[in-house]
């Protein structure tokens, strides 16, 4: 059987020397096999490589959306927040002039959970379920003795007959409010913000004072307010002192007012050394400053 072949003639130019190639069929055929093949997976690889350079995008756009998404829902928490940081205080305020005015039942004060249950978190020679006892017959007992009538609390406390060293009234720092309660321009996100007490300057390890007798609640990290005390005075009233260097008292702890409960610092959000103080009835934030006596 006679063989086949494809002749090539390669001619390079007018002086050049004129070369004659000869490949048989299935050579060629091969040839061109290969090269469809070639161009077929070029082809693949070029159509995923695109496919990838898609996905990339859309993943990308994707990331972005839902990062945005993430700090318009954190926005949103925060204004939920200060919104109903405000409508407790204006509940606060409404229950202070409908009780003055003899309008509705005052609330009776409760020992919050987080005190009558220290007792099942501790086994200290000092029982805290007996520091709560003693606290509550010390609270039941100034009801009953003290005929002073305080009108900064009456109204918003079961009992106005409370014994005056239970009331949030002396500066915890000596030092010039910096930034007061209500509305203000936050220095860190410079929005819009409500703070909810007084931030009080004073120099770095400064000494805090307890506003008024009450139970130790929390003493550690809190959140943005760094290091922290928040203490329970009765009758429905708390305060918070923020920002702390240093904590000097333990959860469950009895204090006087006056006492030392830490050193002025600048944990969590702040720039710079101060006390945040809080004074909270009923769980609703209320102006500090209408209970200082100076």
């Amino acid at each position: 059987m006679e063989r086949k072949f494809y002749t090539f003639l390669l001619y390079p130019g007018a002086h050049g020397k004129l070369h004659k190639i000869r490949l048989p069929v299935y050579v060629v055929h091969l040839l061109l096999a290969f090269s469809i093949v070639g161009i077929m997976t070029v082809a693949a690889l070029a159509s995923s490589y695109a496919r990838m350079l898609l996905k990339v995008s859309n993943y990308n756009s994707l990331r972005t959306e839902r990062e945005a998404l993430k700090t318009q829902y954190r926005t949103l928490e925060n204004v939920v927040s200060q919104t109903n940081a405000k409508l407790g205080s204006l509940q606060s305020l409404a229950a202070e002039v409908a009780l003055s005015y003899g309008f509705g039942e005052p609330r009776r004060p409760q020992l919050p959970q987080t005190v009558l249950g220290l007792a099942t978190q501790s086994n200290s020679t000092l029982d805290s379920s007996y520091h709560a006892s003693l606290y509550a017959f010390r609270l039941m007992k100034s009801a009953a003795t003290n005929t002073a009538v305080d009108p900064v609390i009456q109204g918003l406390v079961f009992d106005p007959r409370l014994d005056r060293s239970t009331v949030p009234s002396i500066w915890p720092v000596r030092g010039q409010v910096t930034a007061g309660f209500g509305e203000r321009m936050d220095p860190l996100s410079g929005e819009g913000a409500f703070h909810a007490g007084l931030d009080i300057s004073a120099p770095y390890g400064t000494k805090v004072q307890s506003a008024a007798d009450g139970i130790v609640f929390l003493a550690g990290p809190d959140s943005d307010y760094g290091n922290a005390v928040l203490i329970d005075h009765g009758y429905g009233l708390t305060t918070r002192y923020g920002h702390l260097s240093k904590i000097e008292v333990v959860v469950g702890q009895e204090v006087k007012q006056g006492q030392v409960i830490g050193a002025v610092g600048m944990t969590g959000k702040t720039t710079g050394p101060h006390l945040h103080y809080e004074v909270h009835v009923h769980e609703a934030p209320v102006n500090p400053a209408k209970y200082l006596r100076e």
